[in-house]
């Protein structure tokens, strides 16, 4: 496989591998790393490579690799969760309505405020780049457009919108737990996409320039999905327990 990638494709290959395994639990947390030689072999990689890819996954949190000692899969707590890989890789675990549950309390915090500041700094651009989404997702609803696409183009729109570079640099990250979150907060109401009529109020509301009534209507979207979501965990600890 080594002699078929570039360098740095191959090394990418072993980040996302190694840290999906990691993620995953195949390596245990607070335990050392497999040992250089059998990764090495593992992935038939040159310990040049294997290296590389150990800094990364080292640089978002998931290893410490020091000389002597070894490389130790460091506790979940050490992660940087606001990495979009580590993300994602969570995200393949089973059982992780937990973590979307916590994702969306981060969205509560999050993205109502982010819909005020977009009422109150709306620019031409951010304009038209809200209309876009919205008829994107009112083409979605005619089966004309990928509807969970266009509804993650309108929240990361009003993330944009909002001029406020923090939120705005929260975007891949938030845009890999929405992949997640929007299908099954929509599967446990019993819809296949978004309701355009509530993305339209919000939308609405931000172009009259209302910033309590966007951050209200975003807070209200947000919990009808926060509800699902507990009302889904609630069963799934019923069921454990029988």
């Amino acid at each position: 496989m080594a002699t078929r990638m570039f360098s740095g494709n191959f090394t990418q290959h072993i980040v996302q591998s190694l840290g999906k395994a990691i993620a995953l639990g195949e390596f245990p947390q607070g335990q050392p790393l497999q040992a250089e030689a059998q990764l090495c072999e593992s992935f038939d990689a040159s310990r040049t490579v294997l290296r590389e890819a150990v800094k990364m996954l080292t640089a978002k949190g998931m290893l410490d690799a020091r000389p002597r000692r070894g490389t130790i899969v460091l506790p979940e707590s050490q992660w940087n969760l606001s990495d979009p890989d580590i993300l994602n890789w969570m995200l393949a675990r089973k059982g992780n309505l937990p973590i979307i549950s916590e994702f969306v309390d981060m969205r509560l915090a999050i993205e109502p405020a982010a819909s005020a500041l977009a009422a109150q700094n709306l620019n031409e651009t951010s304009r038209l780049t809200l209309l876009k989404a919205m008829e994107r997702m009112k083409a979605a609803d005619r089966g004309e457009d990928d509807h969970l696409d266009a509804d993650i183009a309108f929240h990361v729109g009003i993330l944009e919108a909002s001029n406020n570079r923090f939120f705005w640099n929260m975007r891949h990250t938030i845009e890999v737990a929405l992949r997640f979150s929007i299908r099954m907060t929509n599967r446990f109401k019993g819809v296949d996409r978004a309701s355009v009529d509530d993305h339209q109020k919000i939308l609405d509301l931000i172009l009259a320039g209302n910033q309590q009534g966007a951050e209200d209507q975003m807070r209200t979207l947000l919990i009808e999905a926060k509800s699902l979501l507990n009302n889904a965990l609630a069963e799934e600890k019923h069921k454990k327990s029988l």
